[in-house]
């Protein structure tokens, strides 16, 4: 079938598309409504060698991920509830927590989800200065210039995570057009099955028709009679 006769069909029964895109656009952008929000805040911490040479940073650049490692601990989400006074169990907390290392920028970030921006913000920076607590422990037991500092580069933000109503209803639209789409196909199909005249019989069987019954019109204006 030609791109053309697709394009005949679809506009011959787009009300079917319009009834499908606008029962799952809606569907999408209702649930984009009734949903909670959740926001997503993070921060980043620079982890900076007290000098530059080749040794300590790549040092500092191989010891990142065991700074993730202690940082993503039930330990350390206890010491954060804890200074946060948050009625929450630890486990839980780490699974709205993500955290990352950045070996190029020297970095590692923090993200949280939560359905409070401003709670989400206090646990990310609550998170991140136990990093630089920890650090400052260390460079303690360290000489001046093999300390390994980190630093809270700027304050956590929040921005909302889910849902997005704009994207939820894109996506409903273009799932709305494909199954809009698909049901006006297997219509199709299923008239074209359907046999209505002569035309239909040859076309089917394939082979020529060399007569049919004749209506008897007679019996059916006596019927209506």
């Amino acid at each position: 079938m030609a791109l053309v006769e697709y394009f005949h069909i679809i506009r011959r029964r787009i009300w079917v598309l319009i009834i499908s895109v606008s029962l799952t656009a809606g569907a999408a952008l209702f649930f984009s409504l009734v949903m909670t929000p959740v926001y997503q805040s993070s921060v980043n911490v620079l982890v900076q060698p007290a000098r530059t040479d080749f040794g300590l940073t790549q040092s500092a650049k191989l010891l990142l991920d065991s700074y993730v490692a202690f940082l993503d601990t039930d330990t350390s989400a206890t010491k954060v509830i804890e200074s946060l006074q948050l009625d929450a169990l630890p486990e839980i907390l780490r699974g709205n927590v993500y955290i990352a290392a950045e070996s190029q920028r020297f970095l590692i970030r923090i993200e949280v989800e939560n359905e409070n921006g401003q709670l989400a913000n206090d646990i990310a920076l609550s998170w991140a200065e136990l990093l630089v607590q920890w650090r400052n422990d260390e460079n303690q037991k360290q000489r001046r210039e093999d300390r390994v500092t980190a630093i809270i580069l700027d304050n956590p933000r929040y921005v909302l995570e889910r849902p997005r109503k704009i994207i939820n209803g894109s996506a409903g639209v273009i799932l709305g057009f494909i199954i809009g789409a698909i049901v006006v196909l297997v219509m199709e199909n299923l008239e074209a099955s359907i046999v209505r005249s002569r035309d239909d019989v040859e076309r089917f069987l394939s082979i020529s028709v060399i007569g049919s019954i004749p209506t008897d019109d007679r019996h059916v204006r006596l019927n209506r009679k």
